[in-house]
């Protein structure tokens, strides 16, 4: 697919508007730390600026580099005695969260490679490392998790979940664990265990019988073959999925997504964070989404810009060079539009599914930075940082 001129001009201008939204973000009001959000979140939370390590590191911009430097020596600071980073980059006392530590993890890798400091914040590492095999019920590297412990904090996902495991194999690889990282792809790569019994020696796996995608979460007789965007894509990037699957995933998603576009069911040319959504009649239905939560909206398939630029650099390394272009454009629409705050571009933090409307806060620092990503993904025909776990595993490029 050949982008013409009028098309790479608002890509080039959605990433300086991307660059000014990360440059205005990079200190906020709690200890000088980034903002979360222009506005709306001023705190520095931990998962967000974490994930925006990969777009803050794509800039090559020395000020949003040092802003990542700055958290993550926040992070080591405020960690609990036995290795738990918390919530907030500036409180120790905002606990509880699943994926901080392992993205404290993934971040630190990500500064350690990109300035060439492998010893960088040492000791908090191995800290960090001996929390999360605590965090894996049967000690085979594989963790689980609390319901709404994660970025969803409106998402039932108890056990095994998929995203929260594509980090830890992300950070393993990243900081030279090859071992454990390789019996974790083995793990996620079973079948989920279905069925009222479970023979005890069988450990639970993540493979969707039939399908080309990973369970949202697996754990005993329990689990969920909803579609989580954003663990499969991480799937796909650090090449826990073969590139056979990838392939075979990526279209899946497309076409699901062009059955829900001509049903109503969804309004732009970007994926949901989760399909099909749940309904007040499923099983998984909880009350509090009827409030909280509804279908098509925050983490029942609300469309995440920041979750749409990790599938578009999946399309990438999927070999879907002109799907991610189109994937991109797509993106730099849905960037486009502001909420709260009247600007040029809104990086809103999520978009209604069926409307295209955006309903969150603006300038996200997420959004900008995964933005920031994805453009060079696509410009590069590459995944910077991901490629390489990619190249060093033989079974991912089958």
């Amino acid at each position: 697919m050949l982008i013409d001129e009028k098309s790479l001009a608002s890509v080039a201008q959605a990433k300086e508007a991307a660059l000014r939204v990360l440059l205005h973000n990079a200190r906020g009001p709690f200890q000088g730390l980034p903002r979360t959000a222009g506005w709306g979140y001023p705190e520095p939370y931990t998962r967000d600026l974490m994930i925006s390590a990969l777009g803050f590191l794509a800039t090559g911009n020395e000020e949003l580099a040092d802003a990542l430097r700055r958290t993550l020596v926040a992070l080591a600071t405020n960690q609990t005695p036995r290795g738990h980073i918390p919530s907030l980059a500036h409180d120790r006392a905002d606990r509880g969260a699943s994926d901080t530590t392992p993205l404290f993890l993934f971040g630190l890798a990500l500064y350690r490679k990109s300035t060439n400091q492998p010893e960088f914040l040492h000791e908090a590492a191995q800290k960090a490392l001996k929390w999360m095999q605590y965090q894996s019920p049967d000690d085979m590297v594989m963790v689980s998790q609390l319901p709404t412990s994660d970025w969803r904090d409106e998402q039932w996902v108890v056990g095994y979940g998929l995203y929260v495991n594509t980090l830890v194999y992300a950070y393993l690889l990243l900081l030279g664990e090859h071992e454990p990282a390789g019996h974790l792809r083995e793990l996620m790569n079973r079948l989920e265990v279905r069925g009222e019994e479970k023979n005890p020696h069988e450990h639970e796996g993540l493979v969707v019988p039939s399908k080309p995608y990973y369970a949202l979460y697996s754990y005993k007789i329990f689990n969920s073959d909803r579609f989580d965007l954003l663990g499969n894509s991480l799937a796909i990037l650090t090449g826990i999925a073969s590139l056979h699957r990838a392939r075979n995933l990526v279209a899946w998603v497309e076409a699901e997504c062009g059955a829900m576009r001509a049903s109503g069911g969804l309004a732009v040319d970007l994926p949901p964070c989760l399909f099909p959504y749940i309904l007040p009649h499923h099983a998984d239905w909880r009350p509090r989404y009827e409030r909280f939560n509804r279908p098509g909206e925050y983490h029942n398939g609300g469309v995440w810009p920041f979750v749409c630029g990790f599938y578009v650099a999946a399309c990438v390394a999927a070999g879907r060079i002109g799907l991610a272009r189109r994937k991109l454009l797509a993106l730099t629409e849905l960037v486009k539009p502001w909420h709260e705050n009247e600007a040029e571009w809104g990086f809103n933090e999520w978009i209604k599914a069926q409307t295209g409307q955006p309903s969150g806060r603006d300038w996200q620092t997420w959004s900008a930075a995964l933005y920031l990503y994805a453009a060079q993904c696509v410009e590069q025909q590459g995944t910077p940082f991901f490629g390489e776990l990619r190249a060093g595993n033989p079974r991912a490029a089958r």
